[in-house]
C-alpha cells in the first residue's frame, strides 16, 4: 500500500513537467462532458452505449467523465496522453459539428 502512495506522490513530478498536456487532456474531457449535456438538453440522443447507460446515473456519469480523467492525467506521463488528446479533440470537434448542424436546421 505504501508503494502505491509513494508512486502517486512521485507522479506529482511528472504533472509539473507535462502540465500543458495534462491540462489539455482534462479540459477536453470537461468540454466533452459539457457538450454532451448541452446536446442531451436540446433533445439529441447519444449513440455511445456506455454513455447512454451512464446518463441514467448522473453521479456515475460525472465520475467517469470528470474525475477519472483527472486521475489518469495525474498518474500518466504527458507523452502517453497524446493519443487520448488527439482522440478527445476529434470527439469534441464532432460534437461541435453535430450541435451546429442541429441548431442551424
Amino acid at each position: 500500500m505504501s508503494r502505491i502512495l509513494l508512486g502517486l506522490w512521485d507522479s506529482t513530478a511528472t504533472f509539473k513537467k507535462c502540465t500543458g498536456e495534462k491540462v489539455s487532456f482534462i479540459l477536453l474531457g470537461v468540454l466533452d462532458l459539457v457538450l454532451t449535456l448541452v446536446a442531451m438538453n436540446l433533445g439529441l440522443s447519444e449513440i455511445n452505449p456506455l454513455v447512454i447507460y451512464l446518463i441514467k446515473i448522473p453521479a456515475l456519469f460525472v465520475v467517469v467523465k470528470l474525475f477519472i480523467p483527472i486521475i489518469i492525467a495525474w498518474i500518466l506521463p504527458g507523452k502517453l496522453l497524446f493519443p487520448s488528446i488527439l482522440l478527445l479533440s476529434l470527439v469534441v470537434i464532432w460534437n461541435i459539428k453535430e450541435l451546429s448542424v442541429f441548431l442551424v436546421q
